[in-house]
């Protein structure tokens, strides 16, 4: 290894690591700690700008260790900086938990932050798809847009706050839809379990109509009267729709 190689190993891992890996002997550690604190930060005020929610359930030194581990710990394997927070996801998911003194939600509230922001940056557009805004959406095939993520937690993610950190998941799950409209503006819809599963159908199993769909929801759910399930279905696409979670219906060739 040449004395440049080897000093740019030392550089680095003291930079990460500054409490077990020495600083480079002739590096006078005035100047080190610029770069000891410049680099930390970026990342700190990074990692906690996309993800705000997470930020404010710790206190300023439990997040700045939480951020050191990470710090120390995780090999990211892309150099853009935009992908720092799936790399952070990426790392609570590998190497954070209860253990680790954590919420037992932190994976999920993660992975909802980020949801958002990468939903975002996302470079789909709803133009990419054909539909046909004026369809019909029980007698022709519903369309999703590519902007619209079916998400699905233990914990009610978009509650979780300072004030409100649920130590056990209810009962029941929680269904969400993360959607970009076409304003790029993110939003999301708290969904019952038929919603969630009328979505699921249209992102499994593309290409049938809107009564159908409804009429297999219908038989999972034992109803007697499928034509019930499909005239509150009719309303639950016509809202779908309206938020542009739905585009249309499948353009006939």
């Amino acid at each position: 290894m040449s004395r440049l190689s080897e000093l740019q190993r030392q550089f680095a891992g003291h930079i990460r690591n500054p409490s077990q890996t020495p600083a480079p002997g002739d590096i006078e550690d005035r100047r080190m700690a610029i770069y000891r604190e410049l680099f930390f930060n970026n990342i700190q005020g990074f990692i906690a700008n996309n993800f705000p929610v997470l930020r404010k359930l710790y206190t300023k030194e439990r997040w700045n260790k939480l951020v050191r581990d990470f710090f120390v710990r995780h090999r990211a394997h892309t150099p853009l900086f935009p992908e720092l927070p799936r790399e952070f996801l990426q790392f609570v998911q590998d190497h954070r938990g209860p253990d680790q003194g954590d919420p037992p939600f932190i994976l999920e509230l993660a992975h909802y932050e980020w949801a958002e922001l990468a939903l975002s940056l996302d470079e789909a557009e709803q133009s990419d798809v054909a539909a046909d805004p004026d369809g019909d959406l029980i007698s022709g095939v519903p369309v999703l847009s590519p902007l619209a993520w079916l998400l699905s937690y233990e914990y009610p993610v978009h509650l979780i706050k300072p004030e409100f950190q649920p130590d056990a998941p209810p009962e029941e799950p929680t269904h969400l839809v993360i959607y970009r409209r076409h304003d790029d503006k993110v939003r999301f819809l708290k969904l019952n379990a038929v919603t969630a599963r009328l979505l699921q159908l249209l992102q499994q199993e593309p290409g049938q109509t809107g009564r159908r769909y409804l009429e297999q929801i219908a038989g999972e759910l034992g109803a007697e009267n499928a034509e019930t399930i499909v005239q509150a279905g009719t309303g639950i696409l016509a809202d779908l729709a309206k938020r542009e979670v739905i585009l249309g219906t499948a353009a006939s060739t």
